[in-house]
């Protein structure tokens, strides 16, 4: 894993600014006029066009030396290496004679197996998002004698052209596994940084046994681990974020012999009506010098920030140090997870508040990835839309979605992790009737698991899709907590649930040859 790079030429080396510091990135961007500095010192920046992610521009090279592992597909779809070296020259010719920043850093917070790593940006305040998201050199000798493992280049500036550039528009994010080389241009939104080389990690680690997931984590006071995954909104960076345990990362982490490890140094996290009150440390992060404020609003008099305003889009982001949060972990290193939570929001309110998965269901809900989501406002079509990630990540994933569930699977086992289903969505009734789970239930449901107390619980099992439902839990009324009761129509309730049952397993019938031991716990209609 620790082969140097091959040697990138992108002009004159005279002119690459190496590993600035945060200050000096700061100066940068206000004397290239990339950006604002916001009252109490984040920098506020416009992504322009692209507000997000652009996953239908992201590439796979086919080459020998990957090309039988790659999961083809709608997911990562292939380019010839012969296009590939035509991009590539042609962003070489754009960079030529510009300004680089380059910022050494790593991916990865065990040393045993991180990946060093060699952003190339064609903007200061991308480097100073490289700089916060990743884990930095900190010895100032071993970081004059850095040696990249992999290599990014980010040339925002460079638009392809699909005729010719054999892309899908003038957005483009491809990986060479190979030539370990990443390539990006045409949007200056900068998450795509951070999940290339999160995409990077699951083709790497997985490959040499380690699991790699798309999940945050905790431990409390006993050294014990927790891992949280879930889609977008379905809580999972607010309920791993929790003044009573340490926080060890809020997006990416691996599993491997030792325990689980941060892939980051930072954090990236949404901020559209953040508050004070309820994200008390997220919102003291995102205020500080160092942040990266993307497509915020600001005050042009008096510099202030307008946390609320959607007017660019409703994907504004923030990129910080995770040590910005006063209880995150300064290793970014836990032990082998005790708990293991996968979040859903159930808007058809037919899953339970809370179930115990054995390592089988834990598979079968780790491969559905499953929350739904509103098609509409109050005043608009109601009904829910159920989506489905493989891995609660699909959108990153390089290899088949089995082999994830498969090395989950297996960890599970070995390491007698507990398991858990959380529904944060709808309860006694679908989205438009019923109520949607209070936060504080949630959060003392969450607590009841990382505290043991729901270990022995007795439990009642639903009838169609065959989970373990604790039907007591401190803190949370026993009518809550079997979602067929708290409907007020029964019947209606188990029409709903098997429309339900339907979708898991038109899902499922995808992957189902690859693990047939999960069919023993997929749903049933009855």
């Amino acid at each position: 894993m620790h082969d140097r790079a091959p040697t990138i030429d992108l002009g004159d080396p005279g002119k690459w600014r190496h590993n600035l510091a945060t200050s000096m990135l700061y100066e940068e961007i206000v004397r290239r006029g990339e950006g604002t500095i916001a009252h109490l010192g984040p920098v506020v920046v416009h992504t322009g066009k692209y507000t997000g992610r652009s996953p239908g521009d992201k590439f796979v090279v086919r080459e020998a030396s990957s090309e039988q592992e790659i999961w083809w597909g709608k997911v990562n779809c292939p380019l010839a290496p012969e296009h590939f070296d035509e991009l590539l020259e042609r962003v070489q010719e754009y960079l030529r004679g510009r300004e680089i920043f380059v910022q050494d850093c790593y991916a990865g917070a065990d040393p045993q197996c991180r990946v060093p790593l060699r952003i190339f940006t064609e903007r200061a305040w991308h480097s100073l998002f490289a700089r916060n998201m990743f884990i930095r050199e900190m010895d100032p000798e071993r970081l004059s004698h850095f040696a990249a493992d992999w290599q990014l280049i980010y040339a925002p500036g460079f638009a392809a052209v699909p005729e010719r550039d054999h892309t899908r528009s003038e957005v483009f994010v491809v990986i060479h596994l190979g030539r370990r080389l990443i390539l990006i241009g045409g949007t200056s939104y900068a998450g795509e940084m951070k999940k290339a080389v999160f995409t990077v990690l699951n083709y790497l680690y997985p490959t040499q046994g380690m699991v790699s997931m798309h999940c945050s984590a905790n431990k409390n006071s006993r050294g014990e681990t927790a891992l949280f995954f879930g889609l977008s909104g379905t809580g999972k960076t607010t309920l791993s974020a929790n003044a009573n345990y340490m926080l060890i990362g809020d997006d990416e982490h691996g599993w491997n012999e030792r325990g689980i490890f941060n892939f980051e140094g930072g954090c990236y996290a949404k901020v559209i009506r953040l508050n004070a009150q309820a994200e008390p440390e997220i919102h003291a992060a995102v205020h500080r010098f160092g942040a990266v404020l993307e497509n915020v609003a600001i005050d042009s008099h008096t510099r202030r920030v307008d946390l609320d305003d959607d007017g660019l889009t409703e994907n504004t982001r923030a990129s910080y140090p995770l040590n910005y949060i006063p209880n995150a972990s300064s290793e970014g290193m836990g032990n082998h997870p005790t708990n293991i939570i996968m979040l859903t929001c159930d808007a058809f309110g037919v899953l339970p508040p809370v179930a115990h998965l054995s390592p089988e269901q834990a598979m079968y809900h780790f491969i559905s990835g499953y929350t739904a989501k509103v098609a509409g406002t109050e005043r608009g079509v109601a009904e829910p839309t159920a989506t489905f990630s493989p891995c609660f990540g699909a959108p990153f994933l390089v290899l088949h979605p089995t082999r994830y569930a498969r090395l989950l699977g297996e960890r599970i086992r070995r390491h007698q992790a507990r398991c858990w289903l959380v529904n944060t969505g709808w309860n006694g009734g679908p989205y438009g009737e019923g109520k949607r789970i209070r936060i504080d239930y949630t959060r003392a449901i969450v607590a009841a698991i990382l505290d043991h107390r729901l270990d022995q619980a007795a439990r009642a099992q639903h009838a169609l899709f065959g989970l373990e439902m604790p039907v007591e839990c401190p803190g949370v009324p026993r009518e809550v907590l079997d979602p067929r009761a708290a409907w007020r129509d029964p019947a209606a309730y188990d029409a709903k649930a098997r429309y339900l049952v339907g979708l898991f397993n038109d899902h499922f019938a995808e992957y189902e040859a690859l693990v047939p031991e999960l069919r023993a716990v997929a749903p049933s209609a009855g």
